[in-house]
């Protein structure tokens, strides 16, 4: 039977990804939450093996060895391979989670979340309207005090851009970036209010230099991509919120702050990302970008603590005599 925090040791618990920061801040942040200090596993397989997942063997790794943890959560579908593994090698003591679609039926694991955009369904499902994350009310505060000083020239109120970039579903060449640039200067002129712009890694430093050049006259600090990443800082000091429609991630995240969330809308999109944004335009935390700034209140959506409640109702269950 698997340890329960009942007992005198501690949980123990894995985050296994191939590496990706969207995945593994999702595994990261649901372990935090159930109070376990994340061992963060890193599988890099193969050519051969990669093609084979996520129904294929996994792939040998001198990291991936006994003694198993009591929790494993993974995330993605080169990481499901080392699930199946896990579960059978510890007789199933060891409580296996995926986030996101495994590929496969979600019965063979002991719970899979997904978010609500994706078809999949099940008796031991989760499905929330946006992704776990690491953001707390206490780190957001915390991140927001050290940077207290540098916003305190800017004018209130103070509005978050969250940038990502290209990707498979969305185009954001150096004409996206021109454009997104001269909106949110005009933006700033007409509502009177200050910027903190924070790209990703995604964005790039040619379309990051572009920002800060044409944003260079307008009250805005664009984060430079080189030095620490204020992300959880100007996410705490935000009053509002600019989120480019490309990640899921981010706009999921701004609406953990309850605050007033604009997308800025890029070329390109899927179905899933249109069910994804619809969802939360039609929950009231969500609009799309059209240079206004208005007030409104909504109940922020924090997936991280419902997924982790619900692995803490199969801890439970398991730790009562059968």
């Amino acid at each position: 039977m698997t340890r329960t925090a009942h007992e005198h040791e501690p949980l123990t618990g894995w985050s296994l990804t191939a590496g990706g920061m969207g995945h593994e801040v999702q595994c990261l942040g649901v372990l935090e939450a159930l109070g376990i200090e994340p061992v963060v596993k890193r599988v890099s397989p193969g050519k051969l093996f990669r093609a084979m997942a996520p129904w294929g063997p996994a792939a040998p790794d001198e990291t991936i060895a006994p003694p198993w943890p009591d929790v494993l959560i993974v995330s993605g579908r080169q990481a499901i391979p080392y699930a199946r593994m896990i579960r059978r090698h510890s007789n199933g003591r060891t409580l296996t989670i995926v986030m996101q679609s495994p590929g496969m039926h979600p019965s063979r694991f002991d719970l899979v979340w997904v978010p609500e955009h994706d078809r999949l369904r099940g008796d031991n499902v989760i499905v929330t309207p946006t992704s776990p994350n690491r953001l707390t009310h206490e780190r957001l505060e915390t991140e927001a005090e050290t940077h207290t000083a540098e916003v305190a020239g800017l004018p209130r109120p103070l509005v978050t851009v969250l940038i990502g970039g290209a990707s498979s579903a969305y185009t954001f060449s150096s004409r996206e970036a021109r454009k997104l640039a001269g909106d949110l200067r005009d933006f700033a002129e007409r509502n009177g209010c200050g910027l903190l712009v924070t790209p990703s890694r995604r964005t790039g430093l040619g379309k990051t230099a572009i920002l800060k050049e044409m944003l260079a006259d307008s009250p805005a600090i664009v984060w430079d991509l080189t030095s620490e990443n204020p992300y959880f800082a100007y996410m705490g000091l935000a009053d509002a919120f600019i989120v480019t429609c490309d990640s899921v991630n981010m706009l999921g995240e701004a609406t953990f702050t309850g605050k007033p969330v604009y997308a800025y809308r890029l070329p390109g999109g899927t179905a899933k990302f249109q069910r994804f944004q619809e969802a939360l335009v039609n929950y009231g935390a969500v609009r799309w970008f059209d240079g206004t700034l208005d007030s409104w209140t909504y109940r922020p959506l924090d997936a991280t603590t419902e997924v982790a409640a619900a692995i803490r109702q199969i801890l439970a269950a398991r730790a009562r005599p059968s």
